[in-house]
This record gives C-alpha cells, structure tokens and sequence, in this order.
C-alpha cells in the first residue's frame, strides 16, 4: 500500500452546486450537465437501464472512450477513465440513489442492483468511485436522518457532489489500517472530533461526509459509537485536512483517500438517530447494502464469462476450438448457472426489502454472503481455461485479469464474509424451532423480477427474523413437484428437478434437527466451527429454494422460454447438491438411448450461454440487451 497526494487535496468546497455546475473532473468554467432527474415513474426501470447501457457503448468497440481499451490503460495508470463521469452526469446516476419522495428515482432495490450491472460490468473503479460509494454513504441518512438532514444529502447528490462515509475499524476494503475517530463534547457545546481515518472513497472531493466517531470509552452494551452528518463546506479547513490517497490492488482508478479531523467542532444536530445508536445504524444500513453485492459482483463474472467464452469458442488453423474438450464445456456451463444462482439470490434479497421486511435480514446476509464466494471459485476455474491470457493486462483478454483483481474490492465490503455468516448463525436455532415445516411460503412477487413492489419502508426494516418463507417456498416446491402429473406435455424434464428438490428438503430437515438442539442463548456452541459449516450449508439450501421459487414463477406466466425450462434450474440444483454431498438422482437415460437428464439439461444451458455471447446478452435472469 502506498501513499500519494490525492487529487483536488486542499481544495476547500464551496456551496452545494446547483444543476449545471462544473464537475469534477472538468474545467471549472466548463458546463455540466443537469443531474435533475425526471420523475421517479416517468420512465420505466427497463428504459433506463437500457439507455445506460447505451450511454457507456458497446465494451469490445477500440474506439469508444468507455471501452475495453480505455478502461484498462484507466486502470494501469490508476486513473478514472477519461470522460465516465460526464456520462453518468448526462444520465443523472446520482439520482438512482436518492429516494422519490426526495426527488430521486430511488423507489425499487431490485431496479437499483440492476442499474449497476452496466458500470460494473466494465469498470468496478468506476460505479463504486462515481456513485455506489456515494449511496453506501447516504443509507445510514436515509434510515436514520432527520428530515433537514435527508434533504441535505438529496440535494447535494442531485447537484452532483458526493457523500463519503468513514465507518468505525472496519472501513470499506476491510480495513486497510486500523484507525479511529473521537467525538468529546465540545466546551461551548456540540462534539469535538478528532482522530484520522484511511480508505475513505471519494475523501477528498466529497463535502458531505458521514463519519462512524467512537462517543464513549466502554466496551459493552454496544453504544460507544455514533454517526454524523458533516458538510464539510461549514469547517475551517485546517480541521479537516486531506492526508493522502491510498492504491490498491483492485478498482485502481477509485479514491481512496484519508482524512484527519483537529478539533473539529459539530452540532447537536449532526448525530444521526441518537448518541449511541452507531452500531445499530451500522447493521441497519447493512440490510440495503448487502442486497446489493449479488448484483455487484455478478456483472464482473459475466464480462469475465465473456471474456472466456470468446477464448474458447475461436477456431484455430485445424479448424477445432477449446470448446471440443469437456472440461472447457463444464466451466462455461458452471459459470453461467452460478451467475443465474447469484442472480436469484440478489432478487430474493432485494424484493425481500420490500415484500418479507421482518424477515429479509437473514436472505439479504446469506446472498452478500455465498455470492462473492461462488464468483471467486468460478473465476478460478475460468482462469483454468484462459491459461497464460489470464495474466494478461491488456489486449483481447486483459478485462479478465482486470475483474479478477477488482472482485476482492468489490465483494467484501465494510463487514465482509465472516461478519455476514456471524449475523446468519445466532437465528437458525429459532428457525428451527419455530418456523421451518410449519410456516407458509413466500409470497409469488418474490420471484417475479417484472412485478411491481410496495415501497420500501425502513422503519419496518429488522435486524433479526420472526420468520423463514423463503425455506417455506422450498417445502411448498418440493411438495408442488412430488403431485405433479408428470404424464403431462411438457413435464417429460421434471423427474430431475423434483428428485433434487427432495434432497434439499431433506438437508432442511436435517438442519432443523441440528439446529433444534442448540439453545440459542449458547454463544459457545453457536460459535464452534461445526455449527458455522452448518450455516454454511443453510445459505446453499436457500440458494436452491431461490433458484426453485424463480423457476416456478416463471413456469405459472413464462415471459422467457429459457427461464421457464427446468433445465437450468435442475443443473443449479445438482451442482449445489455436489456441493453439499447431497445424494444425485442417477436417472436412466431417455428411450431413445440419448444423454441422461442432467447431460442434456446442462447440454441446453451451454447452448444458451453460448447463444447469448453470440446475440450480446447479458448472462443473468434478465438476458438484457449489450451495446
């Protein structure tokens, strides 16, 4: 880790800019583009994703300033590309953050996660340094600020100018040094804050800071911490110094500076919620967050998928391709369905917010979760397949390398995969005891990615669960294929699936035994690496009950004939039930004396994957349109 100067260090913010004033990264008499959004329903989710997708060009174009090529001389040079954040201007992404009733576009998390696909999809440095570390810092404003405060925040991020958030020990990146900041009351009142924080996005050219301050020296009970609102345009700027930017190894044209606060004097009136109340903000702020790394990490696996499969389909001088061996064929195919699994639990997480808010926590924590792993371990076996071009760092193949450094960024956030499996744990002995076999299941929107939602009320929000329909919805599936009439046309396909479905309800079954023995109140028993693989296990059962529940959506009112097809959803079910050691169905191979099921389910994934790298398709459960 290095230190350097950050760009715009010592530059004092003025008052929040309206539409129309100089960005960042232009001249300052130059114009910038109004960031007014139009009205949060006058243009449907999918236009806007579209003409974003739009606005950024086509990846493989060597001459869009958005493309491959400039991202990656971007990035080697630890650069933001050249001209990205005009664009995003023009589009008004700042917007997609800041709820409607404040004058954003905000009104759907679902359509928030898919609106990030395109960014991240070329260039992590870019939605995260631009705007996502920007909402990341708004949320805890949104779940807990005042309305002066939320106002506050809404018109600098539709003005354009940025919000940071430094949070207590463990910073955005996993804490690149651990450090802390103090707030003592002030001797003609309010908080004197001091100390220094590193690894802030966007530290020196926000004015709006969020700032996790340590408020009490004791160690129990959980209120030692506080948040504040800061407009950094109030202070003298000897109290809050710009102290360098730090590099890393991933998303190398992000900001991450440092800042040092010297008795710097705030207001009663900055303290979101009450003194004390960090900590709980903290995880509050978590349940948006987390429902959001599915869709993060998913865009980078899908260019890396392309990437890939482009290797892999070109002919050589003999006229074969790596295609023709098996094992390149078994990780494309691998790929895809993680990517279609990920993208059922960033649905399940999402929509959740809206639709189970008493119980979401638990699915937004297990999606954030399981998601960066499964994206790990299928860019390793991609990067198999790429062989040397995997280290490439420019040229056809170089977005590979790139999204395989900028993942580990991306994915682990401010709390990371251990403290996501922590918040899972201490609720599956309640589960076990009060709501698996015995509630009902979820309800069908969950599942339909198209379907409107009620909106999003945070205060109804909680940090534990009173309940478990999406392990309901398993049960219900199960219990739905063992009646089905498999005589019927069109259900030849079903044995597989509804063998595997009954394994997974097994699993369940034997976790609710597991965990029925556990007193929750047991923290030493919870705590044991035994009970932790089992939650480990417990995300993968939800994992099939979310790829289960999506299938059976669409097979009811089929607006696409891949997703409707059991095929994709019995191989993401025995690829999970290898995983888990489960026990695969060994169907016999069909009358004719053709490949066995499972072959010829993942026979027509591949063919799918394969369809839409040649039709410039997105690798989710959207299958959306590329430039």
């Amino acid at each position: 880790m290095t230190t350097t100067p950050p760009r715009g260090a010592g530059q004092r913010h003025r008052a929040a800019p309206p539409p129309g004033a100089a960005s960042h990264d232009a001249p300052a008499d130059a114009p910038r583009p109004s960031t007014a959004p139009p009205a949060a329903h006058s243009v449907p989710p999918a236009t806007r994703i579209d003409a974003l997708e739009a606005a950024l060009g086509p990846l493989d174009d060597p001459h869009n300033p958005l493309g491959a090529a400039a991202l990656l001389a971007a990035d080697a040079a630890g650069e933001p590309v050249p001209g990205a954040e005009r664009v995003l201007d023009v589009f008004g992404l700042n917007a997609e953050f800041v709820p409607a009733e404040l004058g954003g576009r905000l009104s759907r998390m679902d359509v928030l996660g898919r609106l990030l696909r395109p960014l991240f999809r070329r260039d992590a440095s870019v939605g995260f340094g631009y705007g996502l570390s920007c909402f990341f810092a708004a949320v805890p404003v949104w779940t807990a600020g005042s309305d002066a405060q939320r106002r506050f925040v809404a018109r600098l991020l539709l003005g354009g100018d940025r919000v940071a958030v430094a949070r207590h020990e463990v910073a955005h990146g996993n804490d690149f040094v651990r450090d802390e900041l103090t707030a003592r009351p002030a001797a003609g009142g309010g908080l004197s804050v001091s100390g220094s924080k590193t690894a802030i996005a966007n530290a020196a050219r926000s004015r709006g800071l969020v700032v996790f301050v340590r408020t009490s020296d004791a160690r129990e009970g959980g209120r030692s911490h506080s948040v504040l609102l800061l407009d950094r345009a109030g202070h003298p700027a000897d109290r809050i110094t710009d102290t360098g930017r730090h590099s890393t190894t991933g998303m190398r044209g992000a900001e991450f500076g440092a800042l040092t606060f010297t008795d710097c004097t705030v207001p009663d009136s900055a303290v979101l919620g009450r003194v004390g109340d960090g900590y709980e903000l903290s995880l509050r702020s978590s349940l948006l967050i987390r429902g959001l790394i599915p869709s993060i990490v998913l865009a980078g696996v899908d260019t890396a998928l392309r990437t890939v499969a482009a290797f892999a389909t070109r002919r050589r001088a003999d006229g074969r391709s790596s295609l023709d061996v098996r094992h390149v064929r078994d990780v494309l195919t691998g790929a895809f369905l993680d990517l279609l699994l990920i993208d059922c639990l960033a649905l399940v997480a999402t929509r959740s917010l809206h639709l189970l808010p008493r119980q979401m926590s638990v699915y937004a924590a297990s999606a954030a979760y399981l998601a960066p792993r499964l994206a790990a371990e299928t860019m390793d076996e991609m990067a198999a397949v790429l062989g040397e071009e995997s280290f490439a760092v420019s040229g056809t193949y170089g977005m590979f390398q790139k999204q395989l450094r900028d993942l580990p960024v991306t994915s682990l956030g401010h709390a990371g995969s251990a403290g996501r499996q922590v918040s899972i744990l201490p609720q599956l002995p309640y589960l076990a005891r009060t709501a698996w076999f015995t509630e009902a299941e979820a309800p069908a929107a969950l599942f339909r990615p198209h379907e409107d939602l009620p909106p999003l009320d945070l205060p109804r929000l909680s940090l534990l669960t009173d309940g478990d329909p999406l392990a309901a919805t398993l049960v219900a599936c199960t219990a739905w294929l063992e009646s089905a009439d498999l005589t019927v046309p069109g259900r030849e396909d079903w044995p597989l699936l509804r063998a595997l479905a009954r394994s997974f309800t097994g699993e369940l079954r034997e976790l609710a035994r597991a965990f029925g023995e556990i007193d929750p109140g047991d923290r030493a028993a919870l705590a044991s690496p035994s009970n932790f693989a089992l939650a480990d296990r417990y995300t993968l059962v939800l994992a099939a009950a979310a790829c289960l529940g999506t299938w059976r959506a669409q097979t009811a009112a089929p607006s696409d004939a891949f997703l409707a097809d059991p095929a994709w959803a019995s191989a993401v079910l025995h690829r999970l039930a290898r995983r888990l050691g489960l026990p695969v169905p060994d169907l016999p191979p069909d009358r004719t004396g053709g490949a066995g099921p499972f072959a010829a389910c993942e026979q027509r994934v591949l063919a799918e994957a394969l369809d839409r790298l040649h039709g410039r398709r997105s690798y989710d459960l959207y299958g959306s349109a590329l430039a």
